[in-house]
Parts: C-alpha cells; sequence; structure tokens
C-alpha cells in the first residue's frame, strides 16, 4: 500500500514541476481540466449517495407500511 501512496505523491511532484515551468497561459488549462475531474468525482460521489437513498427508500415502499403511515 505504500509502494501506491509513493508513486501518487512521485506523480503529483512531477506535475508540480511541469506546473512551474509552463506559461500561465497552459497553466489555466491544465486548471480547467483539474477542475473539470474535480467536478466529475463529486458527481460520482453524489450519484451514489442518490442510489444509496434510493435503495433504502424502497424498503419502507410496501402495502404494510405504507397502510401503517396512512393510519
Amino acid at each position: 500500500m505504500e509502494e501506491v501512496t509513493f508513486s501518487m505523491n512521485t506523480a503529483r511532484e512531477r506535475l508540480l514541476k511541469i506546473i512551474e515551468k509552463i506559461p500561465d497561459q497552459e497553466v489555466d488549462e491544465i486548471l480547467d481540466f483539474a477542475e473539470y475531474l474535480a467536478a466529475k468525482q463529486e458527481k460520482r460521489v453524489s450519484d451514489d449517495l442518490t442510489k444509496a437513498s434510493e435503495s433504502s427508500l424502497d424498503f419502507w415502499d410496501n402495502d404494510i407500511d405504507g397502510e401503517v403511515w396512512n393510519n
């Protein structure tokens, strides 16, 4: 597991070094892409939470609980 973390840190460090060397306009492009990736990740988490909540609601969607709730 530590080996994966080390690789991720190395990639992050390499990316930061590249960013330091390139013109601001290209840094803006990298930022746009990074923000896109972050939004995509947030949507994935949101979709997962939505699916989890929908599946838990299915548990209560039955005639017996509906009758008890209505009374």
